[in-house]
């Protein structure tokens, strides 16, 4: 019984110290870097490689807002997954900021919506916008931002 008990315990270890060797896809082991020397994901690649063999219309990705989704299509160097690629940078915080500002963040005129920092006056610190050639609730365009919101300014 005593040696039932250490083999399982043993058993144990092992499988938690194997689970830790193992790296997870968000993980600084799994990416990989681009010959700009920034960091690239998996996701990136994988998006990367789907471009390349489907069209500017292929969807990678649907973010929703309630019942309706947006969609993040490959696009070109003006609008859409490659467009936000090679002017903003992708990764999973890219990723994250565009679900966020689209799942929860406010309308911001543009045609898409806008995470604002929780200050007075408000600060806008990320923007979405909505509407491409190839379908209006297709992503254009992420990027971060830092400025005041001119509506909310005089509120505070």
């Amino acid at each position: 019984m005593i040696l039932n008990a250490s083999a399982k315990a043993a058993l144990s270890t092992a499988a938690a110290i194997s689970v830790l060797l193992i790296p997870a896809a968000g993980s600084a082991s799994a990416t990989s870097s681009s010959a700009s020397g920034e960091t690239v994901t998996e996701a990136a690649e994988s998006f990367d490689a789907k471009c390349r063999s489907n069209s500017r219309n292929y969807i990678l990705k649907k973010y929703y807002r309630g019942p309706q989704f947006f969609t993040l299509r490959c696009g070109t160097s003006t609008w859409g997954w490659k467009h936000i690629k090679q002017r903003h940078g992708w990764n999973s915080t890219m990723d994250r900021k565009i679900s966020t500002a689209i799942f929860s963040g406010d309308p911001n005129g543009r045609g898409g919506y806008s995470t604002y920092a929780n200050q007075c006056p408000r600060v806008e610190k990320f923007r979405t916008i909505i509407g491409t050639p190839a379908g209006t609730n297709d992503l254009l365009t992420a990027y971060k931002v830092d400025q005041p919101a001119a509506a909310s300014a005089a509120f505070c």
